[in-house]
């Protein structure tokens, strides 16, 4: 998969969200995906994830968030 998000497979997400949507074909059916990556302020901690939806990204930033600052972002 080619991407603006990468440069030699390192992330160039800068603080805050960035996204981008793909399709990729499996089985005869054609698939449309988003690669989300998460760069937090506080730490400069990566979160990546590829899902359906960019709201499932955003639903997995959050419980990873969460997890981090031990549940007080709940």
């Amino acid at each position: 998969m080619t991407t603006k998000m990468n440069k030699n497979g390192v992330s160039t997400c800068k603080a805050g969200e960035n996204y981008e949507k793909f399709q990729m074909t499996i089985g005869r059916k054609r698939r449309t995906f988003y690669h989300y990556d998460y760069r937090d302020m506080a730490d400069n901690g990566l979160f990546s994830c590829v899902k359906p939806t960019l709201e499932a990204c955003r639903h997995e930033r959050d419980k990873w968030l969460s997890r981090k600052t031990g549940g007080m972002n709940q």
